[in-house]
């Protein structure tokens, strides 16, 4: 039986800006630089993302790093492979 390889699956590091509001579940904020079509200036744009925090161990001004992964919830498709910094 030969071992099936999966894919790579993407990952990004963000800062959570909403814990315990909802169980197991933190929302991270993921800012990425962008150049701006027409004006070509360097532009910050965040992004939020809900994912799966399974031990509810994230709080807030943490940074994470967050995997992609299958449908948890209607628009919860990341999870929570570890917290990088504990805010102080």
């Amino acid at each position: 039986m030969e071992k099936i390889e999966r894919n790579s699956r993407l990952t990004k590091q963000g800062t959570v800006v909403s814990a315990g509001k909802m169980d197991k579940t933190v929302v991270v904020a993921v800012v990425s630089n962008t150049k701006h079509p027409l004006y070509k200036k360097v532009v910050k744009k965040t992004t939020k993302f809900k994912a799966h925090d399974e031990n509810n161990e994230c709080g807030i001004g943490d940074t994470v790093e967050i995997m992609e992964t299958r449908h948890i919830s209607k628009d919860k498709y990341y999870r929570v492979v570890r917290i990088v910094e504990k805010a102080r």
